[in-house]
């Protein structure tokens, strides 16, 4: 790609391991967005569900499926999405942001619930950067910012995660998970959180901790992984960090 071409940027909510197999909303939403892309060349997910100490890359070849989960109908556990890696992107990946390369990870429930969905095929280079739970918003967000250049490059970016995600809380008012139901909290947190990454301000963002009760309850921790995938996705979508205008490395 080349010039003012660039792949666009998805932040996804992913929900329950089981929109991975089940036909609604949500799944139905994803395969429609897929078929608006340009085909990427490669695909790199930021999963809320990889926390490392530092930041990581997948780098094998061929990644495993993991099903990260409990309590779910054994058709789930049987899925897998034997999408291949890349190491030539994993390195470009670490050479933009730093990132250690990793051998023993592979595409948790976050990127492949989606990404079967939006490409069944599975046919399309895809690696994963973790979220270090020793660092702040700001440096996920930095991070975002050096991952801009791919978008030039024909990578689409995604990050998967939920805005609020505390299970702790959670509850399910009859037998669909996905049934619409929130907690007041939880929706202000949601419409709270999402406007100011609308209207760019994003030093609140980095201090969400001021911003209040349902910035205190929408996830279980204060390290919050849910805000530093939504950061990430922000950031890569408006910096004026400088991007190739032809790819260095080859799909696989």
């Amino acid at each position: 790609m080349k010039g003012d071409k660039l792949m666009p940027v998805m932040f996804v909510g992913h929900g329950t391991p089981m929109n991975g197999i089940e036909d609604n909303t949500f799944s139905r939403g994803w395969t429609k967005v897929a078929q608006t892309l340009p085909r990427p060349k490669g695909i790199v997910c930021v999963s809320a569900h990889w926390e490392t100490a530092g930041t990581m890359v997948t780098a094998m070849k061929q990644p495993r499926t993991i099903h990260d989960f409990g309590g779910f109908p054994p058709q789930l556990y049987k899925v897998k999405y034997p999408a291949p890696g890349s190491p030539v992107l994993a390195r470009r990946v670490a050479d933009l942001t730093g990132a250690a390369l990793d051998e023993s990870w592979g595409l948790d429930h976050g990127c492949w619930v989606v990404l079967r969905r939006m490409f069944p095929d599975a046919d399309i280079p895809v690696v994963q950067l973790s979220l270090d739970y020793g660092a702040d918003p700001r440096r996920h967000f930095e991070i975002g910012a050096q991952l801009k250049a791919l978008r030039s490059e024909g990578v689409l970016v995604v990050a998967s995660g939920n805005i609020v995600h505390n299970l702790g809380l959670v509850e399910v008012r009859g037998e669909d998970f996905n049934e619409p139901f929130g907690f007041d909290w939880a929706v202000e947190a949601d419409r709270k959180f999402r406007t100011l990454a609308e209207i760019r301000r994003y030093e609140d963002l980095f201090d969400y901790w001021s911003l209040g009760r349902p910035a205190h309850w929408q996830c279980r921790r204060r390290s919050t992984f849910c805000r530093c995938s939504m950061l990430l996705r922000f950031a890569v979508m408006t910096s004026r960090s400088p991007g190739s205008t032809t790819s260095p490395w080859p799909a696989r």
